[in-house]
């Protein structure tokens, strides 16, 4: 036990004593959201997806077409709602029932 200096914290789930760095890891573990695509795939940032339905944008007077590919995608921490970029829309967010993991 020597060199070992990491405070130990009491878990209520499990009924054992952690690490602090490991009940903190497994506490984020838990809090993190799971974005799906419309087929059911886990979306992570940067991923490419592709539209599978047209969709009209609000705001900018334009229609993203069934097949568009949107390149490097970013997760907002909602489990519906991807934040993305394309050409001439600023501030793009798409629901992910609408996408298609590339």
């Amino acid at each position: 036990m020597s060199g070992d200096d990491e405070d130990y914290v009491y878990d209520e789930d499990s009924g054992e004593w952690l690490p602090a760095s490991a009940l903190a890891a497994k506490r984020a573990a838990e809090s993190a959201v799971e974005v799906r695509d419309a087929v059911g795939n886990l979306l992570a940032d940067g991923n490419s997806v592709t539209l599978v339905k047209d969709l009209t944008v609000k705001g900018a007077g334009q229609t993203l077409k069934q097949g568009t590919v949107i390149p490097s995608i970013r997760l907002t921490g909602d489990a519906q709602e991807i934040d993305c970029r394309y050409p001439g829309i600023k501030g793009l967010v798409l629901r992910a029932e609408f996408v298609r993991k590339r």
